[in-house]
């Protein structure tokens, strides 16, 4: 049952409007106040769009805790968010059945009031299902949905973003009213990027676990000798990513030597998002960068091959452009996730995108963004 006001039988907030909640470390929460455990153990830009979640709950239920599972290697997303009790790790890389044995023991100890499962794998409907709480909550089409005291269709359907099939999971205990994601960058993120902020500047994160979803290195080159001198260039990713970023880097010449800046490896997730926040512009592809911009509302030219943004993985920051192939392709879209090499050996969906594409964008944003300010 949603909570209601006395007066008007609407859904009840904090008594300011605001999304208040418990800081880890602070008071526990009442004892007859709702237990959430939010589960999203997949990659790392699922989990940034799983935020929107809990800003929502938080809205709602400002006394009750909220957890949050994810897979060990994306906690740092998480660190010290001031609307979450706890983050449960868990370790998909060594003993990941035994590991999920563990896990279920510790939940049904925690004994939550309702865990929200976020994911359509079996492994997390065991987990789910087994874990104790009063409300299992989850989507349909999860092998373990039959022992899910709420089962919620799962809308592929254009115009759907991901974040609105998330919020069917808790339209029920709140409202149907859209709410973004959010990330928060620590006082020491900001700080640790405040150097790189001298000067107005762009960045680029120009990797993507799939082959078919990155725009091609050579392309990137192409843009960057396109950006006015007077712009840094920083390029963003995970350890990883650090040998693609010096080639891009070396390859963009020697006019570009002082000011593009490979950061890839460098940056923790959060300080990424703060640099981001500041920038002119953020060059991504549909990957997970994508999701850092839309949760820290920095502006955003999503840059998008093999797959589409009618998927429901599209940018969501106040300014976000979106660039993709102009001329229709029978082959586009080959996949939801993209593929390790383009099918048909020809990849047109990101070698047919024209630089000039992107530096339009590039225009445009810098006349929304007078004088460079990086906040």
């Amino acid at each position: 049952m949603k909570p209601s006001s006395p007066a008007t039988g609407h859904p009840r907030r904090s008594p300011d409007g605001a999304r208040s909640g418990f800081p880890r470390g602070g008071p526990p929460p009442p004892d007859n106040a709702p237990r959430f455990l939010l589960i999203q153990t997949a990659f790392l830009g699922d989990v940034v769009l799983a935020t929107a979640l809990i800003e929502k709950l938080r809205a709602f239920y400002p006394q009750a805790r909220i957890d949050f599972l994810l897979r060990k290697g994306n906690e740092g997303l998480l660190a010290a968010h001031p609307h979450l009790g706890e983050v449960l790790v868990w370790d998909k890389q060594r003993g990941k059945y035994r590991d999920l044995g563990r896990l279920v023991g510790d939940l049904r100890r925690r004994r939550y009031s309702h865990v929200i499962n976020l994911q359509r794998f079996a492994s997390t409907g065991w987990l789910t299902a087994f874990s104790g709480a009063r409300e299992k909550i989850g989507f349909s089409k999860n092998p373990f949905s039959f022992l899910f005291t709420r089962r919620v269709p799962h809308r592929i359907a254009e115009g759907v973003h991901e974040v609105r099939r998330n919020l069917d999971l808790i339209d029920f205990l709140t409202d149907d009213a859209f709410v973004g994601p959010k990330l928060y960058p620590s006082p020491a993120d900001f700080e640790r990027v405040r150097p790189y902020q001298t000067r107005p500047y762009v960045c680029i994160a120009p990797t993507s676990v799939w082959f078919t979803k990155q725009f091609p290195r050579s392309q990137w080159v192409g843009l960057i000798n396109q950006i006015p001198l007077e712009y840094q260039i920083y390029l963003l990713g995970s350890p990883p990513d650090a040998g693609a970023g010096e080639e891009i880097g070396r390859d963009a010449g020697l006019k570009n030597t002082e000011r593009v800046h490979n950061l890839a490896g460098a940056l923790s997730l959060l300080a990424s998002a703060a640099l981001m926040r500041g920038a002119v512009l953020n060059y991504v592809n549909d990957s997970a960068p994508l999701h850092l911009a839309s949760a820290v509302d920095a502006p955003t030219c999503a840059v998008y091959c093999s797959t589409v943004p009618a998927f429901g993985f599209g940018p969501l920051a106040a300014f976000s452009r979106i660039v993709e192939i102009q001329s229709p392709l029978a082959c586009r879209p080959c996949g939801l996730h993209g593929r390790a090499a383009c099918p048909l050996g020809h990849f047109k969906c990101a070698h047919e995108i024209a630089t000039g594409q992107l530096t339009r964008v590039l225009a445009e944003a810098i006349r929304a963004k007078p004088d460079g300010a990086t906040n």
